[in-house]
């Protein structure tokens, strides 16, 4: 790890601001440093929720925003999840997160999945809050975990 990169993720680590992150993961990717580049985009997921830090509402909306980030890298244009934005607003992050779940895998999961971040699927966030879902909501989690391999 060279210097730069080094300080990138020093920097990173410390950084709250939206903004900055967004303009670190940018710089990043211009300069080639792919580290650094991931670690601010994770980062800025994490900042992004105005809920509380822990919480399976925080959770859920750094999950939304990561694979929103996935969605605008791929097809090169920002895209919302409009549906899930929606149904959260009509029925709550906990019911959305389990209907997600139980049903059949999204491509979202997938693409999730397929970048690495198995931490922010709704499979995750459902087994980091157990206390918030049934027993069959968690069991459809790991299962689907398990067939992905993790």
């Amino acid at each position: 790890m060279n210097d730069a990169t080094t300080k990138g993720l020093v920097f990173v680590s410390s950084c709250e601001d939206p903004d900055k992150l967004k303009r670190m993961a940018i710089n990043a990717r211009r300069l080639g440093d792919a580290q650094v580049e991931r670690a601010a985009t994770l980062k800025l997921y994490s900042v992004l929720p105005s809920a509380e830090p822990g919480t399976l509402e925080h959770d859920v909306w750094r999950s939304i925003y990561a694979l929103e980030g996935a969605l605008k890298d791929e097809r090169g244009r920002t895209t919302l999840l409009g549906r899930t934005r929606q149904k959260i607003a009509r029925h709550g992050e906990e019911r959305t997160v389990a209907d997600l779940v139980v049903g059949p895998a999204s491509d979202g999961f997938r693409m999730l999945i397929d970048r690495s971040m198995v931490d922010h699927t709704f499979e995750a966030v459902a087994l980091r809050h157990p206390d918030r879902f049934s027993d069959a909501v968690r069991k459809a989690a790991a299962a689907r975990l398990a067939e992905s391999g993790f």
